[in-house]
């Protein structure tokens, strides 16, 4: 029987592969401060500590600290320690078993020509410190000969991060969006999950992941939102007015370093211009994404 460790199991992404990796028959140890929801549970403090990864043929690493925190605040450097020093301590005690190792599209080069964006894009600019400690993390685990997978806006059902943010933005029944309608990747933490577990066995290197075509924005948020009850109009502001309004946001959460900015360029960057990733790459491997938005709110095809 095959042993799978996965870090960060008790997280949104995490959980999900170590239940797949169960429900194939594999035995699991879930890494981390807190139990996951099936297997084994060995504490590890990413930020400080070494795993104890004895026992596992194959190692998984979902664990991050993710965020959008202030540059220089507390909060970047707890997600520096976390997703650059606990990738070195996961990779030193892998001690050369295969590691899949979860990125982000964070990592890519910020920019207009993001229409279709294969693995060779340029990983270099990034807008915030997720984007920033994900690039160092990742080249570190490249360097060791692991498998990186870089979806985009993980969702699905139990996700803590994108429709909880999304939701609080609704004001008066209306949601404010940067710039027209663009189209966007999304990665259903399904089609994550099933890429985690085959993608031990692909040659290592870097490997885009999401669902199998990319969504129109406002169609996307709009189905979200009707999903979870929440009636609201889409409105668009200018883009370089989203950049002055996150521009003084970042400097009002200076006063409050352990807060987010309310907006960052960043999340106008993610929002207002095209991202599509090329998924050919981890196809040619044999993996397919088969779950979509629609899967979740009922009404919404790729746009």
């Amino acid at each position: 029987m095959t042993t799978i460790a996965v870090t960060g199991a008790s997280g949104f992404c995490g959980s999900r592969v170590a239940a797949a990796a169960a429900a194939r028959g594999a035995e699991v140890l879930c890494v981390g401060r807190r139990p996951g929801p099936v297997g084994r549970h060995l504490p590890w403090d990413a930020a400080r500590e070494v795993p104890d990864l004895a026992g596992a043929d194959i190692v998984v690493h979902c664990a991050a600290a993710v965020g959008d925190p202030v540059p220089g605040s507390p909060a970047a450097a707890a997600m520096r320690a976390v997703n650059v020093g606990g990738t070195a301590r996961l990779l030193r005690a892998a001690a050369g078993r295969p590691v899949v190792w979860v990125s982000s599209a964070s990592v890519y080069a910020p920019g207009p020509c993001r229409a279709r964006i294969a693995e060779d894009h340029p990983v270099r600019g990034q807008l915030n410190a997720y984007g920033r400690t994900k690039a160092a993390g990742e080249a570190l685990a490249l360097a060791a000969g692991a498998v990186v997978l870089r979806p985009r806006a993980v969702y699905g059902d139990g996700d803590p991060h994108l429709v909880p943010r999304l939701l609080s933005r609704v004001r008066r029944g209306v949601l404010l969006l940067p710039g027209p309608s663009v189209r966007l990747s999304l990665t259903a933490v399904e089609n994550l999950a099933e890429a985690c577990l085959a993608a031990a066995d692909w040659s290592p290197g870097a490997y885009n992941i999401a669902d199998p075509a990319p969504y129109d924005r406002d169609r996307a948020i709009g189905a979200v939102l009707r999903a979870h009850g929440v009636r609201a109009r889409i409105r668009h502001i200018p883009t370089p007015l989203a950049h002055t309004v996150a521009n003084a946001a970042r400097t009002l959460a200076r006063l409050r370093p352990h807060t987010e900015p309310y907006l960052t360029r960043y999340a106008v960057d993610q929002l207002a211009r095209s991202v599509v990733l090329d998924v050919s790459k981890a196809e040619s491997r044999g993996w397919a994404g088969g779950r979509v938005l629609a899967d979740y709110t009922g009404d919404l095809p790729a746009g």
